[in-house]
């Protein structure tokens, strides 16, 4: 199984009840709390150097009742302790010898190395039913190899990292994954009263959550992706109430659309758990045609076409860029329209020629599909912005997004247009008709 592969976790269709109850075995029932499974916790750490203070981690881990594996991520010198998977095996599993990666003399390359076999390490163990939580701890490379491991494991399996880097911008470790990173506010330099309480607080945390994922689960309902965006959220709450009201068996789970939403749905879609999709805030996609900050990728938009699953798109809020300060944006977009949406937020009026554009970008990805796909169109405005009297007011930019979608969408797709604004009452009840017809 290759490193960018994820288990499909399946929240909604009652898979991840079964899996947990063959693993509870015969504590499965109305003793399961009384009698728990004692549970595992994954150790991954650089033994060389942050050996004694994995060592804490694992005995205040065992100390509440739990079992530990420990992988020894480390290269150079001696494990401070003797790990149940040696640095040796770590090496194999990523196709290489400990001696040949020693001798290559590559630094980045031994990281990523003892990165991606700890991660399918893991990944076996999880498979196996041998992990039900993972904790690691460590500076700028021990964050990277325990964050690598983790992001292969499914949604829903604690994952605990403590880093020296945590206050700062963690995108790039967690990505999309449900990592909860937690500063050490000190380096990581052997064990003293402040790190004691740190390393404390972060063992029993990931024991309270493996803990907590063996509540016995009600039956789940089926989730209904939903990108909401602040400048569509009117639009979210009105369609939000009205699957409530009418949808008892759906969940709806929003994501904001300002980059990793997207990308979170995305992958969540691919991975089984989303059923269907009411894509209403498609705004990460004009931040990847034109060059903004709240990108979710070039692929936004294609999962539900590739897993074939019912999905309604809406062009909300494409009519805004997304940077960050007004001293942030772009000098090439001196003199366009601009609106202060906070002192951390510029949002820049999408124009004619990049409105016609993703119209007929979003028209090519819907056509590679082949599941059921309805386009909604609010003909009069996309976001509170542009409604008449507003800061991005520009009929002409909206009619250039219709005529590039209309001019480019396969004739299956269903593209229906709703003469009035996307925050109007009957837009949500389009919506709400429209998804329960290709539900069916």
């Amino acid at each position: 199984m290759s490193l960018s592969q994820t288990p499909i976790f399946c929240l909604d269709n009652g898979e991840r009840l079964r899996f947990t109850k063959k693993r509870a075995g015969k504590n499965w029932g109305g003793n399961f709390l009384k009698n728990p499974v004692k549970k595992t916790i994954l150790i991954v750490g650089t033994l060389d150097t942050k050996g004694e203070e994995h060592l804490f981690l694992k005995k205040r881990i065992e100390e509440r009742g739990f079992r530990t594996i420990v992988v020894d991520a480390g290269i150079l010198d001696p494990p401070f302790f003797p790990p149940d998977i040696s640095r040796e095996e770590v090496c194999q599993a990523a196709g290489f010898t400990l001696a040949g990666l020693i001798a290559r003399k590559d630094k980045n390359l031994a990281i990523e190395t003892i990165a991606a076999g700890s991660a399918l390490i893991a990944q076996r163990l999880y498979a196996e039913g041998k992990l039900d939580g993972i904790i690691s701890l460590g500076g700028g490379q021990g964050t990277y190899i325990g964050t690598t491991a983790m992001k292969n494991l499914p949604y829903g399996v604690p994952k605990v990292m403590v880093s020296t880097v945590a206050s700062g911008d963690v995108s790039g470790y967690v990505d999309t994954m449900d990592i909860t990173m937690m500063h050490s506010i000190i380096d990581i330099l052997g064990i003293n009263a402040f790190s004691k309480q740190v390393f404390t607080q972060a063992a029993y945390a990931v024991c309270a959550m493996a803990e907590a994922a063996q509540l016995p689960q009600e039956k789940e309902k089926r989730l209904i992706g939903i990108t909401m965006f602040g400048i569509t959220t009117p639009c979210i709450m009105k369609v939000n109430k009205l699957m409530g009201e009418r949808n008892p068996d759906y969940d709806l789970v929003a994501f904001h659309a300002r980059g990793a939403g997207g990308k979170t749905m995305e992958r969540l879609i691919r991975q089984g758990v989303i059923s269907a999709v009411l894509d209403v805030s498609t705004t990460e996609l004009i931040d990847e045609l034109v060059g903004g900050i709240r990108s979710a990728g070039p692929h936004r938009l294609e999962a539900a076409a590739e897993m074939s699953i019912p999905q309604v798109v809406c062009p909300g809020a494409i009519d805004s860029v997304n940077f960050g300060p007004p001293d942030t944006v772009p000098l090439k977009f001196v003199g366009r329209n601009f609106f202060c949406h906070s002192p951390v937020t510029t949002l820049m009026r999408s124009n004619v020629s990049e409105n016609e554009r993703l119209g007929q970008w979003i028209a090519e990805k819907l056509n590679r599909g082949r599941g059921k796909t309805t386009v909604v169109v609010p003909t009069e405005g996309f976001s509170v912005l542009d409604k008449e009297g507003q800061p991005f007011f520009d009929p002409e930019a909206d009619a250039a997004f219709i005529r590039g979608l209309k001019g480019n969408i396969a004739p299956r797709i269903k593209v229906v247009e709703f003469k009035g604004h996307i925050t109007d009452d009957g837009f949500a009840e389009v919506i709400w008709r429209e998804f329960n017809i290709i539900m069916g």
